[in-house]
This record gives structure tokens, sequence and C-alpha cells, in this order.
């Protein structure tokens, strides 16, 4: 295990008990951007790095029944945090990293992304892997339940201009990892980022 999952593992596995509680309005912003997807009953869509899995009910919704929901994270302590939230009713939880996943190609319709982004030790590599599981065509949504500066105050940094998720950093990202920008936001009250799987 390289030392990037390491530092993942150990950052998120410390605060995974009590997550939920330190976002508790999180929900509805998480419900609207799985919504952006455009997911339709029967579609089958992967939450990379869900954490402890706030949206997979709202992706469960989308897509029904008859579709299938996958949760994967790198640390443990989040993906029981979901167990113990009732979150594994909605989707299938993978303790799988994003750099491989278990999952063959071509093989899913979309792919949901919260705060994943800024935790990628091989950025343009792992996004390329997200690609490679997605139909052409299919969809991947990067958010944040908040944007880049109202994170930046919260985490008390500056906004600089090589943040990752800046719009000139990441358009050419995606561009080179297989996905086409469809539409940035960059509010206060969310980061949303759409791309859709180059043929």
């Amino acid at each position: 295990m390289s030392d990037d999952h390491t530092h993942v593992q150990e950052f998120f596995g410390s605060r995974a008990a009590d997550w939920d509680r330190r976002f508790p309005d999180d929900g509805p912003a998480y419900a609207a951007a799985a919504a952006e997807l455009g997911l339709r009953p029967g579609d089958r869509v992967l939450d990379a790095g869900c954490g402890t899995g706030r949206a997979l009910t709202p992706l469960r919704a989308a897509v029904g029944q008859s579709g299938l929901v996958l949760g994967a994270d790198l640390t443990p302590a989040m993906l029981q945090a979901a167990v113990r939230a009732g979150r594994d009713r909605d989707g299938r939880l993978l303790l799988a990293d994003v750099a491989a996943l278990p999952l063959r190609s071509r093989s899913l319709d979309a792919v949901f992304a919260a705060g994943l982004i800024a935790h990628l030790p091989d950025p343009a590599g792992n996004l390329r892997e997200l690609a490679r599981v997605v139909r052409p065509g299919g969809v991947l949504a990067l958010f944040h339940p908040i944007g880049r500066a109202a994170l930046a105050a919260r985490q008390g940094r500056q906004l600089t201009p090589d943040d990752l998720r800046a719009e000139p950093n990441l358009r050419p990202l995606l561009a080179g990892s297989g996905w086409n920008t469809t539409a940035y936001i960059d509010e206060d009250a969310r980061f949303l980022a759409l791309a859709v799987r180059a043929g």
C-alpha cells in the first residue's frame, strides 16, 4: 500500500464515526447532484470514494430496484459507518481503490464522485480508470457540497490558481483522461463538474 493510501485511510478512518454528524445538512445537496447525472431506471452507477454512503440513497432512487448501485471506498471505517447508517441497503459496498476498480470495462452508465478528486494520488490516471469502467456516453459527476472558495475558508487556507478543481485546470485534466466536460459550477453552495465519457 502506498503512502498516499495510508494517509487517506488514516485521515478518513479517524473521522468516519462522526463524519455525518459533522456535515448534517449535506443531504439535499447530494440528492441534487445525483439528479444531475440524468440516471434512468435500470442504469448502473458507481459512487467512487463513497465514504459513509450519503449519495447511495438518491442514486438508488434514480435507478430503481432494477438498477445497480455500487459504493467503493478505500477506508474500511467509512464503509462500516455506511453500514451503521443502513445505506448498504441502497447499494453494494466495495472496499476498493479507484486506481484499480474490480469492475469490467464499460460496465457502468455513470460515476458519482463527491470530494474525491483532491485525494487522488494520480488524478489523470485515476480519472482514466473511472473512464474505463463507464460506457461511451456515460456520465461523471465530480461534486462537493460547498464551492472551492467556501471549502478553502473552512479549511483555513487560501484559494490558489493551482487548485485542481479550478476550471482552467480541471477541463484539460478531464479531457486528457477520456472525459468531455459538459458543465462546470462553482458556487458557495456547491461545486459540480459534469463530464461525458468520450467514444
